[in-house]
């Protein structure tokens, strides 16, 4: 029996998408470690059949009881992706952390199977050059603290796709037409996103071909027609499109379709990854970029002046902890607790204009707005505001930077 570090594994619960590189890693594992695997397969929304990742995991050698596939689609939305969205969470001022938001609930599921079946290790297909291996691990060790954790990628000698493919051809498993080649680029996708990277996407200066896109269609194509909506909040939540009320999942994909529709949520990032290289990634969020747009429009009117800029100056943090990994920190949970307390009357609903790659806010109301149009109407009328208080507030306010001023002149500088 093989060794990772010093401890002896028995059985190890592996992420496993049914695809080739994991599917290697599954036999890789196999043979390397001695050891029982497990795999979990996690339905995120990534809009593939996940019943051939079972029947690949049987033709590998894996018992049925062994072979977990779980609908996970519910749960990521409402427990991941809503709590990150009441920060208005963006990494680098653009990203709206689509991969990030999904490795914790993997990483969570594959420590409650270990615990389940008794395993002693979990194992993941992040390589060792991005962000992925991090947040898994951070995950499993927050989790899990005695948990062995194997990466295969830090550890093998299958370092090309020739080596790889030989491998595969070695122990008969079964390769994808297309993977018989070096792939034009990768992809990550889940109900709030998809992402590709890597290879024909490599150069910052080149424009990203019109293949790689799969979750929006072409903004200039989109309908010359703009498509009007609204979206309903509770408690800073989304609860309802048009005023139909639907479950977390199912409105986040209406929200994609719309957007998709009209060519919403594409973008071109050159990011600072955690592990300290640049990289360029083809980013699509149709829904989450409406969805942000609409509960900052919401916000607007219901959120206290002081509790929005505060929610601003702490935002950059939050989504920091969340593309680093660390979902289960002790920070991200005091941040999440302040932040969920300043949604306690983000309620009400928002008009939304969507419109060939852009979306725009044109209506909002609540119950709780503190907007008052008697306060800021140019008409006269019978307000609580006096006019005359401005100028003593002014004065006040001035006050240090006269005094600034008259020093600079008494010095004659």
């Amino acid at each position: 029996m093989a060794k990772s570090g010093e401890k002896s594994v028995k059985k190890v619960v592996l992420a496993y998408s049914g695809g080739l590189d994991t599917s290697i890693i599954l036999k890789w594992l196999q043979q390397t470690y001695g050891a029982e695997v497990v795999t979990f397969t996690a339905d995120l929304g990534q809009g593939e059949e996940l019943e051939p990742a079972r029947k690949k995991a049987e033709l590998l050698g894996i018992k049925p009881q062994n072979i977990f596939i779980e609908d996970l689609r519910e749960e990521f939305v409402r427990d991941y992706v809503f709590p990150m969205f009441r920060a208005n969470a963006v990494y680098e001022g653009q990203y709206l952390l689509g991969t990030s938001i999904a490795r914790p609930l993997i990483a969570k599921k594959q420590i409650e199977i270990a615990e389940k079946v008794g395993a002693d290790a979990v194992a993941h297909g992040a390589t060792g050059k991005g962000n992925d291996q991090v947040r898994f691990e951070l995950a499993y060790y927050a989790l899990k603290p005695d948990v062995t954790v194997i990466a295969p990628w830090r550890e093998w000698n299958l370092t090309s796709r020739t080596k790889l493919i030989e491998f595969a051809e070695q122990h008969q498993i079964p390769i994808a037409k297309d993977k018989r080649g070096e792939a034009p680029f990768s992809v990550d996708a889940n109900l709030l996103h998809s992402s590709s990277e890597g290879k024909v996407l490599e150069d910052p200066a080149q424009d990203v071909p019109d293949y790689v896109f799969s979750r929006t269609d072409d903004p200039m194509g989109a309908p010359d027609k703009p498509t009007i909506i609204t979206v309903d909040f509770e408690r800073g939540d989304p609860v309802a499109v048009d005023g139909k009320k639907m479950s977390p999942a199912t409105l986040l994909k209406h929200l994609n379709d719309l957007g998709k529709a009209n060519g919403i949520g594409r973008l071109d990032l050159v990011e600072n990854r955690f592990v300290g290289m640049k990289s360029r990634g083809m980013y699509e969020t149709p829904g989450g970029t409406i969805l942000l747009a609409a509960h900052r429009g919401i916000e607007s009117i219901t959120l206290d002046r002081g509790a929005a800029h505060l929610k601003d100056e702490l935002m950059p943090k939050y989504a920091e902890l969340v593309y680093y990994g660390f979902w289960f920190s002790p920070e991200r949970e005091m941040l999440q607790a302040a932040i969920d307390k300043s949604q306690e009357y983000v309620t009400g609903r928002v008009r939304l204009r969507l419109y060939k790659g852009g979306v725009a806010v044109i209506g909002r109301e609540s119950r709780y707005s503190l907007y008052d149009q008697d306060l800021v109407t140019f008409e006269e009328g019978a307000v609580a505001y006096d006019h005359r208080d401005a100028e003593g507030f002014i004065k006040l306010n001035a006050l240090r930077l006269r005094t600034l001023a008259q020093r600079k002149k008494k010095l004659g500088l």
